[in-house]
């Protein structure tokens, strides 16, 4: 493995850096101290700095030369609303806040990045250094598009990546194409009749109603979607009711809903919508569906994934670098900004094992998650590479 050993000989900075991060988590669009500590160093490192992008995004641009080629590297900011089971040292020191997908380690393994290239300057262009808030849900990635983020720092290729605890430590995986899923959220408002509970002939039960709807919803992949075109609908929750003895005026179904294609998220929901209005009908019951768009599709250009994948494997082998990997049925807002420049994003396999801190891996958003700080000079050696190689370091004076 070829880790650059100038950014190896700073693991124990970065590893500092990422726990302080990891200790003091920020929502979406509420990263103030992340952002800070983000501007902070790229300062120190001689990057010129830009704040206030999506409110709390960073953006760090390093100039070498007089050539017109560029590039983006992104890393998100974010952590999730929930609450972590760790004990080790560095836990959140907040209630109900964790950094439970790794985002403090992308920040730090970007801002490692930073470090190197601007000590080392061996490429030819600019590099800019983007630093995202709010992927949880919020959208960061399509606020900073929408706010002009490669209008103000045009790039011609972009990238990230994203840890992953089931790879293996020292590996990576990308494919070509569509990669991670595009999502869709739902929300199913079944009005009935309440009524006693002991007599529910005299009511229209929209319990029951919104049982029904649930089971036959998942009918909709099994039995209108092609097996090769992947989807997952899944109710995550049903509220309903307060009382042991009255059935209600109301249920609520919602959920979640994957998939690759516009054509299958476009039949998911005419059909998810006609199932739960003439389900509701056939009980005597109103409905209100609500489905909602969420993330786009993620896109790897196919050109730049070979790219990426090339780089990668100049690093750690071609056994460890899997060019043509799953589909993955999560999401990431990462998709707009590969919606308007060419790119790619790639798993970092942090797995297989006991980290640094004690802990063993587990998989994202479990609330006993930590980043794996041992991978971390790698991502950081791989995002520095991805600059060298694109802008051309063996020609850098």
């Amino acid at each position: 493995m070829k880790i650059e050993p100038r950014i190896a000989a700073w693991h124990d900075e970065l590893t500092h850096i990422r726990r302080d991060i990891h200790a003091h988590p920020e929502l979406g669009f509420e990263e103030e101290r992340t952002s800070a500590i983000v501007a902070a160093k790229l300062r120190e490192y001689g990057c010129e700095v830009t704040t206030g992008i999506a409110r709390t995004g960073v953006v760090g641009t390093i100039r070498v030369g007089n050539s017109p080629n560029s590039i983006g590297l992104r890393a998100d900011m974010d952590c999730l609303p929930m609450q972590e089971t760790n004990t080790f040292a560095h836990a959140s020191k907040f209630k109900g806040r964790m950094h439970g997908c790794g985002h403090d380690g992308h920040t730090t393994m970007l801002l490692g990045a930073a470090k190197y290239l601007a000590e080392t300057r061996k490429f030819q262009g600019t590099v800019h250094l983007i630093f995202q808030p709010a992927e949880e849900g919020q959208g960061g990635g399509r606020v900073m598009v929408e706010e002009g983020l490669f209008d103000k720092f045009p790039c011609d290729a972009v990238f990230a990546m994203h840890n992953w605890p089931v790879l293996e430590a020292g590996k990576f995986q990308i494919r070509p194409g569509p990669m991670l899923a595009g999502g869709m959220r739902f929300d199913i408002t079944v009005k009935g009749q309440g009524t006693h509970g002991a007599k529910p002939e005299t009511g229209i039960d929209p319990v029951i109603t919104a049982a029904h709807i649930a089971t036959a919803a998942q009918s909709i992949v099994s039995r209108t979607i092609s097996p090769h075109d992947p989807v997952v609908l899944s109710v995550t929750q049903i509220h309903a009711g307060d009382a042991y003895n009255v059935i209600p005026e109301t249920a609520v179904l919602r959920g979640t809903i994957r998939c690759f294609t516009e054509e299958a998220r476009e039949k998911v929901r005419a059909t998810f919508t006609r199932i739960a209005r003439e389900m509701a009908a056939a009980f005597g019951a109103e409905v209100a569906v609500d489905i909602k768009d969420g993330y786009p599709p993620l896109v790897n250009d196919e050109t730049e994934a070979g790219f990426l994948a090339d780089v990668a494997t100049e690093i750690v082998g071609a056994d460890n670098v899997e060019r043509n990997g799953p589909r993955i049925m999560g999401s990431e807002d990462f998709s707009y900004m590969l919606q308007r420049v060419p790119g790619a994003f790639v798993m970092l396999g942090q797995g297989g094992g006991t980290h640094g801190s004690g802990h063993t891996s587990c998989e994202v958003h479990n609330p006993g998650y930590d980043f794996n700080d041992a991978v971390l000079p790698l991502g950081a050696t791989l995002f520095a590479r991805l600059v060298e190689r694109k802008l051309g370091s063996e020609t850098a004076a």
